[in-house]
């Protein structure tokens, strides 16, 4: 008699895990690395018990409530004119982004961030300076603008075509300047933290997600 958790698991509930993700996200339990390595592992999985895994620290039932409206919010800045600035570790994005670099440089490091939003929306605006915006390997990039005598440009392992996994928008405006989107393998890698599911998923795959990640086809 096969176990429950051998049982193969289905396209439709891959996509209900994906969608409990999307949730816990909203809902600040998952920083926007944890969402893409679990939505990325949701769609790899064979059984009802690795679809299990990822949501065994989530709570139970957890309703596909509507997003919050973001009328009357303002755009968030980070402006970096002749100097720099920075974001990068933990902190919340639950509106538009903005970033403005005038001889100067922007970091935006989204890694770590809690995303309240489906989609992080970022108007980036680069007058003979650098804007770089990192995320994690495996969402996807939503690149559009326009570069004079500039640079905008996407280095990102992004998700496989049909996956929901998340979207990052960027709106890049660039003169004599660049707008860059680098994914997490393309700059210092982001040490991620211990999680119950990780240790189980190695146990039962032999290896780390992110390193079994990194050794798939994404074409196919």
């Amino acid at each position: 008699m096969t176990d429950a958790g051998d049982v193969r698991a289905s396209d439709a509930e891959r996509e209900a895990v994906v969608e409990l993700l999307r949730v816990a996200s909203v809902d600040g339990r998952l920083t926007l690395a944890e969402l893409t390595d679990r939505t990325e592992a949701a769609y790899t999985a064979t059984t009802h018990a690795e679809l299990a895994l990822l949501t065994q620290d989530l709570p139970e039932g957890a309703a596909p409530a509507p997003l919050q409206p973001r009328e009357g919010r303002k755009r968030r800045w980070f402006v970096g004119i002749m100097g720099d600035t920075k974001r990068r570790g933990t902190w919340r994005i639950d509106q538009e982004l903005g970033a403005v670099a005038v001889m100067g440089d922007v970091l935006l490091d989204l890694r770590e961030a809690e995303v309240r939003t489906d989609t992080v929306e970022i108007l980036a605006v680069s007058v003979m300076g650098d804007i770089k915006i990192i995320v994690p390997d495996g969402v996807h990039i939503d690149l559009d603008g326009m570069a004079i005598m500039g640079d905008k440009r996407v280095d990102v392992e992004e998700a496989a075509p049909g996956t929901r996994a998340p979207v990052v928008r960027v709106h890049a405006y660039t003169v004599m300047g660049d707008v860059k989107v680098l994914g997490d393998s393309r700059v210092k890698p982001l040490q991620r933290r211990w999680t119950a599911w990780r240790e189980h998923w190695r146990q039962l795959h032999g290896a780390d997600w992110g390193d079994e990640r990194r050794s798939l086809d994404r074409g196919h």
